[in-house]
């Protein structure tokens, strides 16, 4: 394992985005989070105003150098999301993505007019196959398209990218036309995405050199490579780009995105720390910061990393073999090319119990990551201490679970109070409910043909709607039988998409904190309707 290390000190402020002068000099590469546009394009995966403020902030905190914020021009709540960032992230770029029209741009520049750092960032599609059956449109048009978005772009902000979708599949000559003519008109930043996931490293690495060689005002803009997943490419060919003298990559949390997801910012940036040799590049990204902003993704979207995931999955510092095991006892560097420490996992067992008292939990939630106000705080310890009576051991990923879930109840028209269920080999099961709806204590019993279907027939005789459950997931916490139940329910309304979560050691208490989680988002959850196009 090489001791070369591309992050800040734990506690140090982020590093603001470097001028392309400072790239070119010191080949740091520019991390641009993608996870609040691209990354939410997840079918399933849409996030309301607050859990986009949260990973936003985490995602400053980690040292992202841009972060794109949303689609303004797409619905009300994406331009809410890139202006309310904008307000609040201070070290990191704002970028609003638009496509090549004046009204997209008109809208990107008014949700980033608060923003310290801003970015307007343009695409339009550039291969035959796109420019034939997607837009209906000839190359010449296509190049007018560019020139006319990009200095529009421009005329609002200094800081303007320009992307060609499906650039891995254009043809070479237009594609050369295409990028000198967005950089006359003032595109900093020019990024060539392989929008589905078509490429493989040695082309894709190919690309970017021909571009460089061919294209007379190259060395005027910062490239970039955003790489799709279908093939399970990504990060391989985001660093073969890198290699090839592109100085930003374009990433998502946990690789979440559209299909099979984007470039796994957490992959891409451990790669360069653990193989600097290999590739001496450097980035700004505090690593030690990666399992936190990772278990927010995860909580926010429902979307559970998977265990043999590298880097944050929950099997990546694990070893069960004998053989894996009595190396690791000799010399952990014989089966770990990293430390666990070095993406933030804490390594502790027991750490918190039923005689800990308030300092020590609110040291905990400090050393996960957490920034929780008193309130918050206070609501969380004593679910802490009712846990911990019932579950001999309590891990720090029982507190996570509890922190998310907690957070995710602030502020709802909906309140669980309490549940009683009877269940067995005979039927039909019943629930027993009480909510607190407006202010107001309700009551009822249900039953159904199990008993999560006797918790949400309840559910729904107290406040009824028309919601669709879509997905029911539960997964435990921790081992053993006291391990506390995570829960994720997706509901859907009139094309409106919202996940709520719950935890709890009693499954079925889990699902009804997960449901009326999710039927909370929904009542408030804002109209939200997809542009005809949205760029890869």
């Amino acid at each position: 394992m090489t001791a070369t290390t591309n992050s800040t000190a734990a506690n140090s402020a982020p590093t603001p985005a470097p001028t392309p002068a400072q790239v070119n000099d010191a080949n740091r590469v520019i991390i641009f989070d993608t996870t609040l546009r691209d990354g939410e394009q997840s079918p399933g995966a849409s996030m309301n105003l607050e859990e986009k403020l949260r990973i936003a902030r985490v995602l400053e905190e980690m040292g992202v150098d841009v972060i794109e914020a949303g689609f303004p021009i797409a619905s009300n709540g994406d331009f809410e999301a890139v202006r309310e960032v904008g307000k609040v992230v201070r070290n990191s770029v704002i970028a609003g993505l638009s496509r090549a029209n004046r009204r997209d741009i008109d809208r990107a520049a008014e949700a980033l007019q608060f923003a310290e750092r801003k970015r307007i960032h343009t695409f339009i599609s550039t291969s035959p196959l796109h420019m034939k059956y997607k837009l209906q449109m000839e190359p010449e048009k296509v190049l007018e398209a560019i020139w006319d978005s990009v200095s529009h772009a421009r005329s609002y902000v200094d800081d303007v990218e320009w992307s060609a979708e499906d650039g891995s599949r254009t043809e070479h000559d237009f594609l050369c036309r295409c990028v000198e003519t967005a950089i006359k008109a003032g595109a900093t930043t020019i990024n060539i995405p392989d929008t589905v996931g078509y490429g493989v490293p040695e082309e894709y690495g190919a690309l970017f050199t021909m571009l460089f060689n061919r294209v007379p005002n190259a060395d005027k803009a910062i490239f970039s490579v955003h790489c799709h997943n279908d093939l399970g490419l990504a990060v391989a060919n985001s660093l073969a780009g890198v290699a090839a003298g592109a100085r930003q990559i374009e990433c998502t949390i946990n690789g979440l995105g559209e299909r099979a997801g984007n470039a796994a910012l957490e992959e891409i940036v451990m790669a360069m720390r653990t193989r600097a040799d290999a590739m001496p590049y450097s980035n700004g990204i505090q690593t030690e910061q990666i399992m936190t902003a990772s278990r927010l993704v995860s909580a926010v979207t429902g979307f559970v990393v998977q265990p043999n995931k590298a880097i944050v999955g929950k099997n990546a510092f694990a070893h069960e073999s004998g053989i894996h095991q009595d190396g690791m006892l000799k010399n952990a560097q014989t089966y770990e090319i990293m430390t666990p420490e070095s993406v933030g996992l804490n390594r502790s067992t027991l750490v918190m119990g039923k005689h800990s008292g308030r300092a020590a939990f609110r040291a905990k939630l400090k050393d996960l990551g957490y920034a929780l106000g008193d309130n918050a705080i206070e609501e969380t310890f004593v679910r802490f201490k009712d846990l911990a009576d019932k579950k001999k051991d309590v891990f720090d990923e029982d507190i996570i679970a509890l922190v998310d879930d907690s957070i995710g109840s602030t502020n709802e028209r909906i309140r669980f109070v309490s549940l009683m269920v009877v269940a067995g080999s005979k039927g039909p099961q019943r629930a027993e409910l009480e909510l607190e709806i407006d202010g107001e204590l309700v009551t009822t019993v249900a039953t159904g043909s199990g008993p999560v279907d006797a918790t949400f027939n309840a559910i729904s005789a107290l406040f009824p709607h028309e919601a669709k459950l879509q997905l029911y997931q539960v997964h435990a916490v921790t081992e053993g039988t006291d391990a506390q139940a995570e829960v994720t329910v997706r509901l859907e309304e009139n094309g409106k998409t919202v996940n709520g979560q719950g935890a709890d050691t009693d499954t079925l208490v889990a699902s009804c904190r997960a449901y009326v989680h999710a039927l909370n988002k929904l009542l408030t959850k804002r109209q939200k309707t997809a542009p005809e196009a949205l760029s890869a």
